[in-house]
């Protein structure tokens, strides 16, 4: 049977959204009471107050000017603003003056297992044996530090993005909170590529290899070029994942990808898709609006909109951040695969597909879907230090989204579409204290978010 929370309509998370909007009011208003010692509710945690910023806490509502976000163990206790909240004898106070506090970031399309780099083939046949202990690491600490608290991996070998997820869950690796979806499940892998991409040969086989998935534990299903599959193991992969409670997200590249995509039940498409097509074809078009309640997108702009900016100016790419972490003979081989910017066969057809994502990406905001903030970080040229607030800003100075609902992008509704909007998503009580501050206004300012000052994940302070 389909499942009943992660993959809940749409509209129902309106509902509740509602529903926790009325509850953090009520909370915060009783916690304008006297709140005791610096251990909080007596679990001997130690408690953290966020004094002074101006919080945008993540549910869309106008910005808490000179607020307090009090903090015990990796739970956020109170939120409100200076003279409502007592902060409490012995508390940690970190000054958040001048800054603005956001819930930590979500980047909804990442892949630890590389790093830049912009010739596949190579780095598939080079790296393989240090992705677990030295690249994912690596690139795990690269996104928190640009305030990636969480990130969806969609695609990776299994073992070692499980290990590395696991690690970060346990505390010994810094990095994001992940959701993987190990392999991506396909007609046929591409050769050189099957640590980290599965065929599907029929229904049967399909269903085995989700089930295979599902029973390591991996947080959701990637399925790509289904339009080279048959419809049955399409069918056969959406339905086994659901069956397990898993989400699928599927690339959306081309139109009948999308088109048996929406017909089997995925739950998320990545990437605007189509080449040099001008717009959705209106039978697409028509079948995303049909799905509007219950469909989410990740349009991963920023890579189309890249490649003429380093080309232009490669400065960029002298960006010490994205070195961090990675040994120095990974660094220099990234380097020198990026030395003719031009003349990367990744980017060569970008010049005639980037004049096109203004109208698909418009198209996608008119047909009701609900849009994530990814960015396929990873990707040639594209590093984990500096992707996520590059899709932010396109979406805010490109196309003209409101920088609000840019933010909610990246946090309430990844949250929401990952089915754990009630753990973090958003700064209110009860919450997982995943949050960020940024000296600055980010509401005028979208672009602030490239230096994030400060970084708490699970109620401990990462930077």
């Amino acid at each position: 049977m389909r499942p009943s929370v992660r993959l809940r309509p749409i509209v129902s998370s309106l509902v509740v959204s509602a529903v926790l909007v009325v509850a953090v009011a009520w909370t915060t208003a009783r916690s304008a009471e006297p709140a005791g010692s610096g251990e909080g509710a007596g679990t001997g945690a130690p408690v953290r107050a966020l004094v002074g910023g101006r919080l945008l806490d993540g549910f869309g509502g106008p910005p808490i000017q000179d607020s307090v976000v009090l903090i015990e163990g990796d739970r956020i206790t109170a939120v409100g603003r200076q003279g409502e909240i007592a902060v409490p004898a012995g508390a940690e106070v970190i000054s958040t003056e001048g800054m603005d506090v956001l819930p930590g970031l979500w980047d909804a399309h990442v892949h630890l297992m590389i790093v830049g780099h912009s010739d596949y083939a190579h780095w598939d046949a080079t790296y393989p044996d240090r992705l677990r202990d030295e690249i994912m690491p690596a690139a795990a600490e690269q996104l928190l530090m640009a305030g990636v608290t969480s990130a969806r991996d969609l695609g990776a070998p299994l073992d070692d993005i499980l290990a590395v997820r696991d690690a970060i869950n346990a505390g010994t690796l810094p990095g994001p909170t992940l959701y993987v979806s190990g392999p991506f499940i396909q007609h046929a892998p591409y050769p050189g590529t099957e640590a980290f991409r599965w065929g599907v040969d029929g229904a049967d086989d399909a269903r085995a290899k989700v089930r295979r998935l599902a029973e390591a534990g991996v947080d959701l299903i990637k399925l790509i070029d289904q339009d080279q599959m048959t419809m049955d193991e399409v069918n056969a992969v959406v339905d086994e994942a659901h069956r397990n409670d898993l989400p699928v997200v599927a690339h959306a590249h081309r139109a009948e990808e999308i088109r048996r995509g929406i017909a089997a039940g995925v739950d998320c498409f990545e990437h605007t898709g189509l080449g040099t097509a001008p717009e959705y074809p209106k039978d697409v078009y028509d079948l995303i609006k049909g799905r509007a309640n219950s469909l989410y997108w990740t349009p991963t702009v920023a890579p189309l909109l890249l490649y003429e900016e380093t080309r232009d100016n490669p400065e960029r790419l002298d960006d010490p951040r994205w070195k961090v972490g990675l040994p120095d003979d990974v660094v220099a081989d990234v380097e020198q695969s990026l030395v003719h910017w031009d003349r990367l066969g990744y980017y060569q057809i970008i010049p005639q597909r980037s004049p096109t994502v203004a109208r698909k990406f418009q198209q996608l905001r008119d047909s009701g879907v609900v849009l994530l903030i990814g960015t396929d970080s990873g990707v040639p040229g594209v590093f984990h230090s500096d992707s996520t607030w590059r899709e932010l800003d396109a979406w805010v100075e490109r196309f003209g989204v409101a920088p609000m609902d840019a933010i909610r992008a990246a946090t309430y509704w990844p949250a929401t579409q990952m089915g754990v909007i009630d753990q973090v998503g958003t700064i209110s009580e009860g919450k997982k204290a995943d949050i960020i501050a940024v000296r600055g206004d980010v509401l005028r300012h979208i672009d602030r978010l490239s230096d994030v000052d400060l970084v708490i994940k699970n109620g401990e302070r990462v930077k």
